[in-house]
């Protein structure tokens, strides 16, 4: 009898196995999202530099749940247009080693409009684009810079000349010296008059409101975006004290040190308001975020599960 009852439980499995695959398959990991997620660094961005990644622990996390990730690797410094033509090549790569049809943009700052750029041009190769203290319309401190570096002078002159020796040693240790680098091109774009130039020409799921929400669907594609409302936050960081010299830039509005938390929407506003600065949305320096904010490796893995749990 307690032969008869194993066999008959092993039928059973047997049958139900494609089912149990098919079920496994459906669910997946947390993070396993349909399509590959591509994450896009901002300006000054790499993917690895001696083996630390721009998007600090962030690969390594949405893998091991599942998720297909790959790391972008465009100029450093450049404008959203050239970056973007980059990172439409290297969507078509990933598209031809994956076999996938479309792939999900997560960019952070200037990778927020490098990003948006793929999204316009071929829409028909992005499920969506999610931006991290984005750059979706301007930047207080780089109006303050093209203000202090009008065209043609001097300044100008000098901060194009600093900022690309610390982009070449920057390439060089990144393994990315063959892309072009032009630091006034990215200057320009960042302003709040070249964001509302490209805005122009890509305007999917940018608010028409000075704050609100914009399209959370356009051309086929979906739009997310959340953002960090802080500057100081973690006395050991590096970072933290230019953040918040920088952040005076914006006054009273509140900003993540580099772009104003209204600025920074796009599409659904995940959220706007985390104690985070520039460099913790992307879990940087080396971790050293705040204690009292929820980590910022899992708002990724959060946002890979959301885009899951979406069909994308």
């Amino acid at each position: 009898m307690n032969r008869l009852l194993s066999r008959s439980a092993l039928l059973i499995a047997l049958l139900l196995l494609p089912f149990a695959s098919a079920l496994a398959s459906t669910n997946g990991g947390y993070t396993q999202t349909r399509y590959p997620i591509v994450l896009v660094h901002g300006l000054f961005g790499f993917g690895q530099v001696l083996g630390v990644d721009y998007f600090y622990q962030v690969p390594g996390a949405l893998k091991a749940d599942g998720a297909q990730v790959f790391v972008a690797e465009v100029s450093a410094t450049d404008s959203n247009e050239v970056r973007g033509e980059q990172l439409l090549q290297q969507v078509r790569q990933i598209l031809a080693i994956t076999g996938a049809q479309k792939v999900n943009l997560i960019g952070h700052s200037q990778g927020a409009p490098t990003a948006r750029y793929v999204a316009g041009v071929r829409p028909d190769l992005v499920a969506s684009v999610t931006t991290v203290g984005g750059v979706n319309k301007g930047s207080a401190v780089a109006d303050i810079v093209r203000g202090v570096a009008p065209p043609g002078s001097v300044s100008e002159t000098v901060a194009a000349a600093v900022a690309g020796a610390f982009v070449k040693v920057l390439a060089f240790f990144s393994g990315t010296s063959d892309l072009p680098q032009q630091p006034i091109g990215a200057l320009n774009s960042l302003t709040t008059a070249g964001s509302l130039a490209f805005n122009a020409k890509f305007p999917a799921g940018v608010p028409t409101s000075a704050c609100g929400e914009g399209d959370y669907v356009a051309n086929g594609v979906r739009y997310y975006s959340w953002t960090g409302a802080a500057t100081t936050t973690n006395v050991l960081d590096p970072l933290t004290v230019p953040m918040g010299v920088l952040g005076l830039a914006f006054g009273s509005t509140p900003s993540d040190g580099l772009v104003a938390v209204c600025s920074s929407h796009l599409g659904q506003v995940i959220r706007d308001d985390y104690k985070m600065n520039h460099v913790n949305e992307i879990n940087q320096s080396f971790g050293l975020v705040g204690l009292f904010e929820v980590s910022p490796v899992t708002l990724y893995r959060q946002q890979a599960n959301r885009l899951k749990n979406a069909g994308l």
